[in-house]
């Protein structure tokens, strides 16, 4: 069993003890990931741009790992107000439109930082 643990280099991979993916063999997991660049959010307010933020940040993570979206079989959305799906469903067509994985998306009652309105994690099989 191959096993590469990807890492972002956030603080926080080590004090929680998380990669930001995990490829074994042909399956890939990756962790939950948010509009986060350098420490700061992204698209604060706007969750469309957050959502396509967040899936630009997977799809490049999935590129270092040998994979692309269309690799992906599953996506799992958390949103702080699931009125805002549309907006969110409308950032998630755009990488997906004719990959069409099965997909979720369920309200919570808050993320890590208060400004963050969505976050995804995905999981792909490479062919």
């Amino acid at each position: 069993m191959a096993r590469v643990n990807l890492s972002s280099g956030s603080l926080w991979e080590d004090k929680v003890g998380y990669s930001r993916a995990v490829k074994v063999n042909n399956i890939i997991e990756v962790a939950g990931t948010t509009a986060t660049k350098d420490g700061k959010i992204v698209g604060k307010g706007d969750p469309y741009v957050q959502a396509d933020f967040i899936l630009s940040k997977i799809a490049r993570i999935l590129q270092e790992l040998g994979s692309d979206m269309s690799d992906v079989v599953r996506t799992r959305i958390y949103v702080l107000d699931i009125d805002q799906w549309e907006e969110i469903g409308k950032a998630h067509q755009k990488f997906f439109e004719n990959i069409k994985p099965a997909a979720t998306m369920v309200e919570v009652n808050s993320l890590i930082d208060p400004d963050l309105l969505v976050e995804i994690e995905v999981t792909a099989v490479i062919n």
